[in-house]
């Protein structure tokens, strides 16, 4: 799923290049990245049109690939298709930014490998599920973002439990910050955070100030330019989870990652705060709480 950009895209040109017959989904045939697989890819590849929030898109593909694979089984799922567009605390994120999250990241992977358990068991298969270090640790402003990963980490490990004796092996990808889709366009972040100011109930606004979410939103575009434009690690590794006798239980590709989960399983929670505000965003005091505007209320 998911391969319109980033990982899906790059993964469905590398297993198409190893010969695999590859079903490749896409939000829409028409983009830029669905074009790109059509033209780089040999005819093996078929590609197919789902919106992981509509059950008939889903429902769809399902039929689709049951058709082809019936007698055979299918060998792998890779869940990659991904979904966040928030940047904010989670008291500043729209209830609807985390049912949106939830829809794609947790309900949209769920309902579509359900729906293929029956070919995976078949061919006693791999399940290899794209999901975040967000996931497992409170990234600042990451709330939406990281519950529905952390959900979804957690029903693929429970995946794994209960389809061991299936011969079903799944593994999980938990990838560093690399450059995909619009994770990096500037612009796109520009036009989430106003419309964000834009939906703020103004209680809320005055607390925090304008200038506490425009402060983030340059934190975290800033933190864009140590972004990794080569995928080869995680496509390696998506790979491996498919490939490999004894594939592992987590991948970890990307810089950094081994000094983060660290920190994270054997410091003391402050150190682990400091370290992702350090690391990732590190909000300045909301606007409520800082001395000047004490001054103001009291001169008031």
């Amino acid at each position: 799923s998911g391969c319109d950009s980033g990982f899906g895209q790059a993964t469905a040109r590398h297993l198409d290049i190893m010969g695999f017959r590859v079903f490749a989904s896409v939000l829409d045939l028409q983009s830029p990245g669905a074009q790109e697989l059509r033209r780089s890819c040999s005819p093996r590849l078929t590609l197919l049109q789902m919106d992981l929030t509509k059950t008939e898109d889903i429902q769809r593909v399902l039929q689709h690939i049951q058709a082809h694979t019936n007698s055979t089984g299918l060998w792998g799922l890779v869940n990659n298709a991904g979904f966040n567009d928030t940047i904010a605390d989670a008291e500043l994120s729209p209830l609807g930014k985390f049912r949106a999250c939830m829809e794609v990241n947790f309900f949209g992977s769920l309902e579509l490998t359900k729906g293929l358990l029956p070919l995976l068991r078949s061919a006693s298969g791999r399940i290899v599920t794209v999901s975040s270090p967000a996931g497992d640790m409170p990234f600042p402003c990451l709330a939406a973002y990281g519950a529905s990963k952390a959900a979804l980490s957690l029903l693929m490990d429970t995946f794994r439990s209960e389809l061991q004796p299936w011969g079903i092996k799944v593994s999980l990808i938990l990838p560093g910050y690399y450059k995909t889709g619009t994770t990096c366009d500037p612009a796109f972040w520009n036009l989430q955070k106003q419309q964000l100011l834009a939906s703020l109930p103004q209680e809320l606004l005055q607390a925090y100030g304008e200038d506490y979410v425009e402060e983030i939103n340059q934190q975290f575009i800033q933190f864009m330019k140590v972004a990794v434009e080569d995928l080869s690690a995680v496509v390696n590794s998506i790979t491996d989870g498919l490939l490999a006798a004894n594939p592992a239980v987590r991948y970890y590709p990307g810089q950094g990652l081994g000094i983060m989960y660290f920190i994270h399983r054997y410091l003391p929670y402050f150190v682990r705060d400091l370290f992702l505000k350090g690391f990732f965003i590190n909000p300045k005091l909301p606007r409520a709480l800082r001395r000047e505007h004490h001054n103001d209320v009291k001169k008031a």
